[in-house]
């Protein structure tokens, strides 16, 4: 295997180069998501995903500014929660949410979600045809959905201007490995991003997980992150520890064998094993 680094991008379908490991702010409070924000810009960290429904996205966009790199060298991505009401109304949702994490008259965001697909067809189509608008108009430069299922990417297919969707972000780790979305996903040139794939701490001590931890001299958390960076998936922990958040980024020194891989493929619960929901693909 070719030696990965923090660096490391790939193609989405539309050629939008994605960095392959990204920085979660979910949860994470306003009056400390600045801070977390720019350690893990300080630790390596290219990519930052937060959405509406976490409140915090004026600060991501206040720790760009302060870090002083230059904008085009962090991929931001937010996402739409809720349907406004009419495609125009809910485009300007998503354009509020541009203007708060890059407030220049040419500001943007690298990637667009709709956050949920438990909201019924109608609203799905007029977030979808909003995000279009977004991406027509450049300010968004890729787009795509969260929580979708097989039924409600094809759903898409009739009406949108753009698809397959460029990303896909659902819940991935060893115990919810979600195979039926992610092989059709991988058959359409979809992006997958992994969220939650730290398990929020609650598999820390796994016996197998723990196992190849110590192996390799390493935390529980750095095993869980590497496994999905060898799975081609786009992992987002999350930290608000400053500790932490640069130990997540440190999963570049060593790699795991098959024997390892296996091991781990072998933790699979199905829908069981999601600790906050596996896809419907009906």
């Amino acid at each position: 295997m070719a030696k990965k680094a923090i660096t490391d991008t790939f193609a989405l379908s539309n050629s939008v180069k994605i960095p392959q490991l990204g920085f979660g702010v979910y949860k994470s409070p306003t009056n400390v998501c600045v801070q977390s924000c720019l350690t893990a810009l300080n630790s390596g960290y290219r990519h930052i995903d937060t959405a509406q429904f976490y409140g915090n996205e004026a600060e991501v966009g206040q720790a760009v500014k302060q870090s002083g790199l230059p904008r085009k060298d962090v991929f931001l991505t937010t996402k739409i929660l809720t349907a406004a009401g009419s495609v125009d109304a809910s485009y300007q949702q998503c354009v509020e949410s541009v203007r708060k994490l890059d407030p220049r008259d040419d500001g943007y965001v690298d990637l667009f979600l709709i956050h949920s697909s438990t909201v019924g067809g109608e609203k799905r189509k007029e977030m979808w045809q909003a995000l279009e608008r977004l991406y027509e108009e450049g300010k968004a430069k890729s787009i795509g959905v969260s929580n979708f299922g097989i039924g409600h990417i094809e759903e898409l297919k009739p009406f949108a201007k753009v698809w397959p969707p460029h990303v896909n972000q659902i819940e991935l780790h060893p115990w919810s490995q979600q195979k039926e979305i992610v092989a059709y996903c991988e058959r359409h040139g979809i992006a997958v991003e992994a969220y939650c794939p730290l398990v929020r701490n609650r598999k820390a001590d796994d016996e197998t997980l723990v196992g190849i931890a110590r192996k390799h001299d390493v935390t529980p958390s750095q095993v869980l992150i590497r496994y999905c960076l060898q799975q081609k998936w786009v992992p987002l922990p999350k930290s608000d520890n400053p500790e932490r958040i640069k130990a997540n980024a440190d999963v570049f020194g060593f790699e795991l064998d098959g024997d390892d891989m296996r091991a781990l493929n072998g933790l699979d619960q199905g829908p069981a094993g999601a600790i906050v929901m596996a896809v419907d693909n009906s």
